[in-house]
């Protein structure tokens, strides 16, 4: 099954990178010099928290399937 969860990317002034951000996976984020990268990092990085959660027993959160609303 593919789990599809929104992904957030935007430049960091601070760090001179893109930054691909997953809001409904907590502190899963990747960066890279390219919106693509940055993207291809964050796709491992779902991955690897996924992972993480299904060897420790944590709940993972089914994709909202929808636009979030942050403000």
């Amino acid at each position: 099954m593919t789990l599809r969860y929104e992904i957030i990317i935007y430049w960091s002034d601070e760090d001179r990178v893109f930054v691909a951000e997953v809001p409904e996976l907590p502190g899963c984020l990747a960066h890279g010099e390219t919106e693509e990268e940055s993207l291809r990092e964050v796709k491992k990085a779902i991955q690897l928290w996924l992972n993480t959660a299904r060897e420790f027993g944590d709940p993972i959160p089914k994709p909202k399937g929808r636009r979030l609303m942050l403000a």
